[in-house]
């Protein structure tokens, strides 16, 4: 593990896992709201037995980078969340020179991913979007919804057994999720709305990523973020329109949102792997 500091003094912790011999690319991990990256740990093991070199930072307002408090991000916080893991980026980039870069975003941290890709497009080679959305999409469900974000995605699952049933079918992944003292918060309203605000402008528009960047998106079709598919279906069509055509778009059968934390998620591994392992060939 190591830290850095940002450019508004948040310091940041940031796991490392390496290959045995030199890697052969770089992943570097986005995680979702109200979680931490040490929840990636078999994610990253598997990706560095096959030879590649693994980052993943906590975001500020999470795990070890929370700094004032579950999910409050500070001045600007969205956008410094999303120039944070370009920073990371650029990092890693300098310990490992030459090699291939891929950014796997999860969740929430796929919607930071898909603005960096416009934000920054080039810095990574790779981009892999997993439990993601339409964010606007996602965003005028929950206002019909209400208040309550997380009874919103476990509505589906009723009767429940736990208010989180909607991460996984795999009940240990799901009780270990909800008796960790790093998960299971929202962003402060003030990151929310500064959410929103990208969500409806400039994530509803994707414009300025490279044709050819190869793009993987991976959801569950009974992931509550997508409406049965409706909204990543629109999130793959807007980039279909805006020109990439290196996009594949897989979707699991009976899956809901946490696709690593999964009954089948030696599949979703596997299937990973294999994809990456031809996206930098």
């Amino acid at each position: 593990m190591f830290t850095f500091t940002t450019s508004d003094d948040v310091t940041l912790h940031v796991r490392e896992w390496l290959p045995e011999g030199p890697p052969r690319g770089v992943v570097q991990i986005a995680h979702g709201m109200g979680e931490h990256s040490a929840r990636y740990a078999p994610l990253a093991q598997a990706l560095a037995a096959r030879g590649y070199a693994v980052y993943a930072d906590d975001h500020r307002g999470h795990g070890l980078s929370m700094h004032a408090g579950p999910g409050v991000l500070g001045d600007d916080g969205w956008n410094r969340l999303v120039e944070d893991l370009a920073t990371l980026s650029a990092t890693v980039r300098q310990r490992h020179p030459g090699v291939p870069l891929v950014l796997l975003g999860h969740s929430l941290g796929s919607f930071a991913a898909q603005q960096y890709v416009m934000d920054h497009p080039g810095l990574a080679d790779v981009l892999v979007l997993s439990g993601t959305t339409a964010v606007d999409g996602l965003f005028a469900r929950l206002a019909e919804a209400g208040p309550d974000v997380m009874a919103a995605f476990n509505a589906p699952f009723q009767p429940a057994r736990t208010d989180a049933d909607w991460l996984s079918r795999d009940e240990a992944q799901v009780d270990a999720y909800l008796a960790d003292p790093w998960c299971g918060f929202t962003l402060d309203d003030t990151a929310m709305a500064e959410l929103y605000t990208a969500a409806s402008s400039r994530l509803a528009e994707p414009i300025g990523i490279p044709e050819d960047l190869p793009v993987y998106v991976l959801v569950g079709d009974q992931d509550p973020l997508n409406a049965h598919l409706s909204l990543s279906d629109l999130l793959v069509e807007r980039y279909r329109k805006a020109g990439l055509n290196r996009l594949t778009y897989r979707t699991y059968p009976g899956a809901r949102h946490e696709l690593f934390n999964e009954t089948n998620r030696g599949e979703v591994v596997a299937d990973l792997l294999a994809w990456l392992d031809d996206a930098i060939r």
